[in-house]
């Protein structure tokens, strides 16, 4: 329950009937002061009074007093009126709280009955406070008027009044002015003042009779329509009043106030536009913007309203609107479909609204996917609950050739910006639940249709939508009590303190699909305070059984979608109420429920009719499809000729009518309508009948610029300009009309249509002023009436100047230039016409400026050297001997602009080689002419040219062209409502040109595209060919050899391919009989050629010896063959290999390699890939001679040879050379025992094909007692013998091999050459050492075995110095030397005896060396056998 805030005070809000009575004085005021404002502002009098003091205190007399009480007396009478509408007031209000007192005690009535004392007491004091200045006022007025009794200044006591009159009419402005003395008086035109003098006599009447004013306009004009004002003075002061005049120009416009100069005068300039909205196509996911053009600046830019299909649009993030300058927008950054549409913009204006419109198309977005469907469109979320909704869109209108599939749904939580897949739909519905919300979240929806091909783009999103409970609203209740005062109750402070609940009632499907039922259900009575969760129960009709119905998560709204049923079976549903207490009892079963059946599309439109429009679009309509399921309507168009059809539109149309813009002018189109549902697009309708896109007919718009051509005594001459809009058809006639100033009625000049826009109009009174008045006429019928024209004197012209030349014309426009045209004066004055003065007036300026600095003769100009965007008006004077005559009447604005698509006259020669000039013009209406002229001077010499016309095409054909037809030709299409011309200047150079291409064309040449070619075929063939143009089936082709002609036979082939231009002749077996010249005649209709080609001599024995060896290789191939002959190759490892590769082999193919005619067994051969492979590791003069692959199978032989014994094995040795210098390593410093070497490590070195040199100091080294230089495979080095402090220095080897030159370069110096050095001294030392210690030379065997009692004499030799200790070791046991066993010494030869050797002498034996350099042991295996027993072979241990 919701209390008020507080008990109410004096500040509280009155009574509604209180404030009812006060809103009704208010708006009488309000009333009253627009009244006075009005009258004042239409005429009204101005006082201004003098006085002798500039300030006057109030001080009041016995009169004023007097004054004051009478003027008491009638205000009581008005405040009883007040106090009675009070009392009413307090009635109503007593009223209306005796009826909200019940239920609120005494204090609630002691408060208001105080409020209401308060209340009555203010407004007692704000009477009281307002009688009393009133009265003061008016004693005030009484004052002054007594002062001015005496001698007072002017003031009006009748103001001067506005009048509306119509043209040719006089009018009188009176008022009546009272001052002392007389005043003096002045009249004025918006502020200019009015002299009598200086105009036309009796144009103006000013007179005053004793006060009585008046101001007398004879034969009013449309430039007297002004503001008048008369101003009044004498010595008190002065006084002014205005009226303002409006003079009307024709008939069928409201009269006075209401008029239209007349509101334009008092209400300011009325806001036109300047430009036009055109239709705009724009593309899904990119901007687009309209804009137009005002002809005055809104001062209330927020007065401008867009709307789009009636509907009122505001700026927005991606929607902008904007004003400047004039120029109002619309700009949208992202487009959606949903911004298709009819967009209006509005503007006031004191005539009404004004406001244009035009239809924005959006296409589909690029697919992400190739082929995949637009996107859909118009996603909406309906019976928004707690935590569920029913989600719905409009399918897409192009697929792209596959048909949806599926719908797939996206929603994002809140702001997140995050998209997340909840649901897929199938493509046959638009339509589907969403469940598993959580209340209170807000969500918005996107949708993606889905096909074979792909996905689409996403749909715009949905409106965010909050989950809630859309029932909460109704259990609130409003009570309204005291004086504005609300009490808000909810049915559920009501609830009683229910614990189980009772269960839910009503229990239907709300909505059927084929793919899910929406159930729904009213909440249990009473249904407690507690929330409520409810769980569903699903039955098969016929099973006796009831399955609960899983659900993710609780349900708590009284809806719920039911996705799992299966089609062809019935069922029954119950739902249970749960609450905190626990859970209700099944509610009463529903009526049998099952699934729909596949929603089908629904039938296209009938009568779908296309109507012309404008020459850019066509109107269709069509009988509109009743079915509440309806969404719109998709439409389709295609070009006649075409078999796609093209989306018009992709937001469903509402209505049965549509206007499609965009088309072609001058093309042919069919239309197609389907009808557009949640079910989704249907099927096509009917194509209507191609439609020609052209103006539609309609009546022709007024003529208008009547002109005074010439005059006599009673006849006039009258000429006009035609109607701006002709209604896309031919204007057969106009109708004239005559009115003569005295007379009110206005009478026809003809009764039959006149053809031409001059007409001469007799029998007219001399001195009487007419006025003229025009409809045009076509196939569509009578026109509108135009204004009427000036007022023209009959008056017979007597100037010696001549009269105004007529119809001037401008055609050709373009970017910088124009064509001007004219008709000469049919009033020439004292003398023939020598020339004409044209001059021109820019935008916005008053001042008429020269074309040409002199006349001119002719009557056309060309205006060159315009600018761009600028508008100019023209006008033409012609001049005699007496001087300039009248000026024509000026010609329309002309906008100067680039028109891309202008079309222009097309030069050239047709088939037959005729040379024309063409014009072609779509836009032309279908009665259009085209005229054509030569140097602007008339019709072409039917002798010269003939015209053929077609639709929307003419074209002049040449007969005999000659220096005759040179000059600039021009053409104009008559009827159209905009200028079509153009014009072409024919030089005798083009003409030249022209001519020439004449007679190839009437004596044709076929072109030659590739002369006479010889190729050498597969086989062996020679093939002679050349290539012509593409000719007709009907060309010849005759061959002639050594001048005979030749056909196909066994050897000759001719070929004649006519489709290609394509000529060969194919000779099996090139012979001396082929010897000669062939020449190809052809001929093609008129066209014709010769080709030759000579075959003799050098070129045909050339030819010969080629062809044969083609044949000869053929013949080779059709067994196995090299297909890459044997060539060499050097790798980076200096491995010389031979490769060969053979081709059209079989498992039984044999592969040899030979060298020297001897097959060598290295070679390798791999059958997979055909490659024979031959590796020479180190190649050396041995490996000189003749290398060759054999390859060979049943079908035949091949082989290929490589000679590596001349240049090819130079070659080779150089290759080696050159990567061998190449694969030099740095140069390095190492100390040996005889000195320092420097040395350089290669892949390969060759003293035949490489050259070394050693510099040390830049200074060349040649080997000596020091020095020794030398080379090995795989080295080069230096050897500097007992090097020296002088031996420092830089060191650079060169090595040359071939062209390759390479230096390698290294510093001995510093700790270089100490390391060296220290090195050699280490080794030196070494050596000795080495050279002096103990060793065991040579001589004793490893193993040796000898027959028992032999006697065993082993022998070693022994260095060292000085001379080595000598011992020997039996087992590593000493030896004693007794008995059987002796030791002799001879020199350096140590000799052991064993004599009559056992098996115990078996062991290991060995010599023992010691000096003091070192010691060494020599060994020996002793195996003893016994007689008869073989001896066993030993390893040495």
């Amino acid at each position: 329950m919701t209390l008020p805030h507080s008990l109410g005070g004096a500040g509280d809000p009155q009574p509604p009937q209180a404030m009812e009575v006060h809103r009704l004085e208010h708006r009488q005021e309000e009333e009253r002061k627009e009244e006075r404002q009005h009258s004042l502002h239409m005429g009204s009098s101005v006082r201004r009074h003098t006085f002798r003091s500039s300030e006057e205190e109030h001080e009041f007399s016995a009169a004023d007093y007097a004054l004051a009480a009478a003027l008491a007396l009638t205000a009581s009478s008005e405040l009883s009126w007040e106090a009675q509408l009070r009392r009413q007031t307090s009635a109503v209000e007593l009223e209306e709280r005796g009826q909200k007192r019940v239920g609120f005690g005494n204090d609630w009535e002691r408060t208001e009955i105080a409020f209401l004392r308060t209340h009555r007491l203010l407004r007692q004091r704000r009477d009281w406070k307002m009688l009393r200045q009133r009265t003061e006022e008016k004693v005030q007025e009484a004052k002054e008027l007594r002062e001015l009794c005496s001698g007072r200044g002017p003031w009006f006591w009748i103001p001067l009044r506005s009048h509306a009159v119509w043209e040719h009419t006089t009018v009188l402005l009176t008022c009546t002015v009272q001052a002392s003395p007389p005043p003096q008086v002045t009249w004025y035109k918006n502020d200019t003042r009015i002299d009598p003098r200086l105009f036309p006599a009796g144009k103006y009447r000013i007179t005053n009779n004793y006060g009585l004013l008046s101001l007398e306009i004879r034969r009013c004009t449309i430039e007297d329509s002004a503001t008048y004002t008369v101003r009044v003075n004498n010595a008190y002061g002065q006084a002014s009043s205005f009226a303002k005049v409006l003079v009307r120009t024709y008939l069928g416009k409201d009269a006075g106030l209401d008029s239209e100069i007349f509101k334009r005068s008092v209400f300011g300039p009325s806001v036109e536009f300047t430009s036009v909205l055109k239709p705009v196509f724009a593309r899904e996911k990119e901007p687009f913007s309209l804009s137009c053009l005002f002809s005055e600046d809104v001062l209330d830019a927020e007065s401008i309203q867009w709307f789009r299909d009636g509907r009122l649009l505001r700026s927005l993030r991606r929607r902008k609107i904007l004003y400047a300058d004039r120029q109002a927008s619309l700009k949208v950054s992202c487009t959606y479909k949903e911004d298709e549409g009819l967009y209006t913009v509005q503007v006031p204006s004191p005539f009404g609204p004004r406001e244009q419109s035009t239809y924005v198309l959006v296409r589909d977005a690029e697919a992400e996917n190739p082929g995949a469907p637009g996107s859909p469109l118009n996603v909406r979320c309906l019976d928004v609950n707690r935590d569920c909704l029913i989600l719905t869109w409009a399918p897409p209108s192009d697929t792209r050739g596959n048909a949806i599939t599926a719908y797939s749904i996206e929603r994002c939580q809140g702001d997140s910006g995050e998209w997340v897949p909840c649901h897929e739909a199938p493509g046959g519905t638009c339509r589907c639940p969403i469940q598993g919300l959580i209340e209170g979240q807000s969500y918005r929806f996107r949708v993606r249709a889905i096909s074979k091909a792909g996905s689409s783009l996403p749909s715009k999103a949905s409106e965010l939508v909050v989950m809630g409970d859309r029932d909460a609203a109704q259990r609130k209740t409003e009570i309204p009590f005291g004086l504005g005062n609300k009490i808000t109750i909810s049915t559920d402070d009501f609830e009683d303190t229910v614990t189980i609940p009772s269960p839910p009632t009503n229990v239907h499907a709300s909505e059927i699909r084929e793919a899910y039922v929406v159930l729904a259900w009213e909440e249990p009575r009473p249904r407690g305070r507690a929330p409520l969760t409810y769980s569903l129960e699903k039955s098969v009709i016929g099973s006796g059984t009831w399955e609960a119905i899983s659900t993710e998560s609780p349900v708590k709204s009284p809806r719920f979608a039911v996705l799992d049923l299966e089609k062809k079976k019935s069922y029954v549903f119950r739902v249970r109420a749960i609450n905190q207490y626990g859970l209700s009892d099944p509610s009463e079963p529903s009526e049998p429920i099952a699934l729909r059946g596949q929603p089908a599309t629904l039938p296209p439109p009938a009568q779908v009719q296309a109507f012309r429009d404008t020459q850019t679009s066509v109107s269709l309509t069509w009988d509109p499809v009743k079915d509440p399921e309806l969404l719109g309507y998709y439409i389709y168009s295609r070009e006649v000729g075409s078999s796609e059809w093209q989306t018009v539109n992709n937001k469903p149309i509402q209505g049965t009518r549509f206007t499609v813009p965009g088309l072609r002018t001058g093309k042919e189109y069919e239309f197609c309508v389907r009808s557009v549902s949640e079910a989704g697009v249907g099927e096509s309708s009917a194509a209507t009948e191609p439609i020609r896109v052209k103006q539609a007919l309609a009546t022709p718009s007024a003529p208008y610029g009547f002109a005074l051509l010439n005059c006599g005594k009673n006849e006039m001459v009258i000429g006009w300009k035609p109607p701006k809009r002709r209604g896309g058809g031919k204007i057969l006639g106009y109708f004239l009309d005559q009115h003569d100033s005295e007379e009110l009625d206005w009478h026809a000049v003809n009764q039959q249509p006149i053809p031409t826009r001059v007409c001469k109009v007799s029998d007219l009174r001399e001195g009487h002023f007419y006025e003229f008045r025009a409809r045009a006429a076509n196939w569509a019928g009578v026109g509108e009436l135009s204004a009427p024209s000036s007022l023209f004197e009959c008056k017979e012209w007597t100037m010696p100047q001549p009269g105004p030349p007529y119809d001037v014309r401008v055609s050709e426009v373009r970017a910088t230039s124009l064509m001007l045209q004219w008709e000469p004066p049919l009033y020439t004055g004292a003398g023939p016409v020598t020339g004409y003065h044209v001059s021109f007036q820019e935008e916005g300026s008053e001042q008429w400026k020269p074309v040409t600095p002199g006349p001119i003769s002719g009557t056309h100009l060309r205006v060159s050297d315009l600018q761009l965007g600028k508008s100019y008006v023209f006008q033409v004077q012609a001049m005699n001997s007496a001087g300039l005559g009248q000026p024509s009447m000026p010609t329309d604005p002309v906008l100067l602009e680039d028109k891309p698509g202008a079309h222009e006259i097309e030069v050239g020669v047709d088939e037959e080689g005729f040379i024309y000039l063409a014009f072609e013009a779509p836009e032309a209406p279908d009665s259009s002419e085209f005229q054509w002229s030569k140097d602007y001077k008339g019709p072409l010499d039917p002798q010269r040219v003939k015209i053929e016309d077609t639709v929307n095409k003419s074209k002049v054909i040449l007969k005999e062209p000659g220096l005759e037809d040179l000059g600039t030709y021009s053409v104009i299409v008559t009827d159209a409502d905009e200028d079509i011309s153009a014009s072409h200047t024919l030089t005798e150079e083009e003409l030249e040109k022209l001519k020439k291409l004449s007679h190839e064309i009437r004596n044709p040449v076929i072109k030659l595209i590739s002369g006479w070619n010889v190729d050498i075929l597969e086989r062996g063939e020679v093939r002679l060919w050349l290539e012509v143009e593409k000719l007709s089936p009907a060309a010849e082709l005759h061959l002639i050899f050594n001048n005979k002609e030749i056909f196909s036979s066994p050897n000759r082939k001719i070929n004649f391919d006519r489709e290609k231009g394509l000529v060969e002749v194919i000779i099996q077996n090139l012979s001396e009989e082929d010897k000669g010249s062939y020449t190809a005649q052809l001929q093609d209709g008129k066209a014709k050629n010769q080709i030759t080609l000579t075959l003799v001599d050098d070129d045909f024995d050339k030819l010969l010896r080629q062809a044969d060896a083609k044949r000869r290789d053929w013949k080779r191939k059709q067994g196995p063959y090299f297909e890459q002959p044997l060539q060499w190759k050097v790798t980076e490892d200096c491995q010389v290999q031979l490769t060969c590769k053979v081709t059209n082999t079989k498992k039984e193919t044999r592969f040899q390699w030979f060298f020297q005619r001897a097959e060598m067994p290295d070679g390798q051969y791999d059958p997979e890939t055909g490659t024979g492979l031959l590796c020479i590791e180190e190649l050396s003069k041995k490996d000189k001679g003749i290398y060759r692959a054999m390859v060979s199978d049943d079908r035949g032989e091949d082989d290929t040879i490589l000679d590596l014994t001349g240049d090819a094995l130079d070659a080779i040795f150089t290759e080696l050379g050159r990567i061998g210098a190449l694969s030099a390593t740095p140069l390095k410093i190492q100390g040996t025992e005889e000195g320092i070497r420097i040395f350089s490590k290669v892949k390969y070195y060759n003293v035949e094909y490489m050259k070394t040199t050693w510099f040390h100091k830049d200074k060349r080294l040649e080997s000596g007692d020091r020095i020794r230089t030398g080379t090995t495979l795989d080295e080069i080095w230096l050897h500097i013998l007992d090097p020296k402090d002088s031996d420092k220095g830089k060191y650079t080897l060169e090595i040359a091999a071939g062209k390759e030159v390479r230096q390698l370069s290294t510093d001995l110096s510093g700790q270089a050459f100490e390391d060296a050095m220290a090195e050699h001294q280490k080794l030196k030392a070494l050596a000795i050492i080495e050279k002096n210690r103990a060793k065991v030379v040579r001589g004793l065997p490893d193993v040796a075995t000898i027959m028992e009692d032999k006697t065993l004499c082993l022998t070693c030799v022994i260095s060292g110095d000085p001379t080595p200790e000598i011992s020997w070791l039996k087992n590593d046991q000493p030896v004693t030397f007794l008995d059987r066993y002796r030791m002799e010494v001879r020199g350096t030869e140590v000799t052991i005896t064993i004599e009559k050797v056992n098996s115990d002498d078996s062991g290991r034996y060995g010599v023992f060396v010691k000096n003091k350099y070192g010691s060494e042991t020599g060994q020996v295996t002793i195996s003893v056998f016994k007689h008869g027993d073989e001896p066993k072979e030993l390893k040495s241990m």
